[in-house]
């Protein structure tokens, strides 16, 4: 029995090594063992005995001189990080192309709510397909280096692959709550500047009036001139490259600052200019939408043009201001 025990150890640990060296190690634990027990040996020394050696496993695993995890204490926490960090941006780029592909796609053939539906079921997928695609590369990647590193120091590594020391701390900045931009608030702005963007150059088949079928939604005229829109092109490409700038730009720093709400003034007064230009243009709003509305609210064209130009220019004026407002008040 008790030199079934020691067989049976030694087994179990051979059993997970190569075979050319199984003959070796065999011997070797043989021998070690027989070291560790005394003359007249009991069954008890020998448990005893192989307890002090451990778990086979972690025996055999010191021989092989490779981890049997995944990915280990040393590079788990840089491994966490640069998840949260890319699977945000991976899925937000994914969901932004997918709204930009429909939204240019569409002409207005089938009902705008199924086209919503359709935009919700896909995003989700993409997300998800993004998702494993980020966590499977970025497993592999950690696991390759975990193998191929040769230190065989288990302190966790910091973001710049040296060892934590206290000096760090002076890298953290301390970021006051108010103060910080989440990114779910970056990549909401990144989303919604990819949607309205989309939709000003496609004005003709989104933006009108719709009429409730069974089916769905059906698009009957657009409400806009998309040759006016067009010819005013060159702004609102600046407008959203400016956009997409300040964006990036919150992304990097996470903390509003006094050059983050001055650029975030500029921006606002700035698109707050190229909407009153562009609203103000005669030929924007197609006659039939304005006599249609206008028979709908039983007033004259002129005061439903008046109303809905002025109107929309109250509220982006209003926007903006707190716009600006908010972005200094957070700096305060």
């Amino acid at each position: 029995m008790m030199m079934n025990l020691t067989e049976v150890y030694i087994h179990e640990v051979t059993r997970r090594l190569p075979e050319k060296t199984r003959k070796d190690i065999a011997l070797e634990l043989t021998s070690t063992i027989e070291d560790m027990l005394p003359e007249d040996y009991t069954e008890e020394d020998v448990k005893n005995a192989l307890e002090k050696l451990g778990d086979p496993a972690i025996l055999a695993n010191n021989y092989l001189d490779r981890p049997m995890h995944l990915i280990g204490p040393r590079y788990f926490n840089i491994y966490v990080s640069l998840l949260k960090m890319i699977l945000p941006i991976a899925g937000m780029i994914s969901v932004i192309s997918m709204v930009a592909e429909s939204l240019f796609n569409y002409q207005g053939e089938e009902a705008i709510l199924n086209i919503i539906i359709d935009i919700f079921s896909v995003g989700i997928y993409r997300l998800i397909e993004v998702g494993v695609q980020v966590f499977f590369w970025l497993t592999i990647i950690f696991a390759i280096i975990e193998r191929v590193d040769s230190n065989k120091e288990q302190q966790p590594v910091t973001s710049s692959l040296e060892k934590w020391k206290p000096d760090d701390l002076k890298q953290i900045p301390y970021i006051p709550k108010e103060k910080t931009i989440s990114k779910l608030t970056v990549y909401g702005a990144l989303i919604w500047t990819t949607i309205w963007g989309t939709i000003y150059f496609n004005a003709t088949h989104l933006v009108g009036v719709y009429n409730g079928t069974e089916e769905g939604l059906e698009f009957i005229m657009p409400s806009l001139n998309q040759e006016v829109l067009n010819s005013y092109w060159p702004l609102v490409i600046i407008m959203i490259a400016l956009e997409i700038a300040l964006a990036v730009y919150q992304l990097v720093i996470g903390i509003w600052t006094k050059k983050m709400a001055l650029y975030n003034a500029i921006l606002q007064i700035f698109a707050t200019i190229v909407f009153i230009i562009i609203l103000s243009n005669p030929q924007l709003l197609n006659i039939e939408f304005t006599s249609y509305m206008a028979d709908l609210f039983h007033v004259t064209t002129h005061a439903f043009t008046y109303w809905l130009i002025g109107g929309s220019i109250s509220i982006f004026i209003l926007s903006a201001v707190y716009t600006v407002y908010e972005g200094y008040r957070k700096v305060k």
